[in-house]
């Protein structure tokens, strides 16, 4: 699977989670990807010419932006977004809480059509998909 963590997240999460899953993932933080002026329209489009990538970010505002939202929706590209708990807690915390629930991640992705959005918390909950 493709991963890509956008520019909400600190890209060194990105990087260690390449180096540990590199035989098995591609995992790109998007600063590697994309200029750093790129709007979130531009790499969403991006990510969806060349297909299935799974989102890992940081940004529920996606969820408020009429063209974001329309361009996540209609892509094949799955979103998982932090809880507000989550995204602000130290990115050891952050990176601790993705490893516990990487396996979820793997097994959602692979189950859902494009455009789907779920919610990662800090605490001990299941990964939770987002109303649209």
């Amino acid at each position: 699977m493709n991963f890509f963590f956008d520019n909400n997240l600190s890209p060194r999460i990105a990087r260690a989670l390449a180096e540990l899953f590199k035989d098995e993932h591609i995992v790109v933080a998007l600063r590697d990807k994309f200029e750093p002026n790129v709007t979130d329209v531009e790499w969403m489009q991006g990510l969806a010419a060349e297909g299935r990538w799974i989102v890992i970010s940081g940004d529920r505002k996606i969820r408020k932006n009429s063209a974001e939202f329309h361009t996540f929706r209609n892509s094949p590209l799955v979103g998982f977004f932090m809880a507000k708990s989550l995204y602000k807690a130290s990115v050891v915390r952050q990176t601790e809480r993705l490893l516990n629930q990487w396996p979820d991640i793997i097994a959602l992705a692979g189950a859902v059509g494009g455009g789907a959005m779920y919610e990662m918390t800090l605490g001990r909950g299941r990964i939770k998909q987002l109303s649209v």
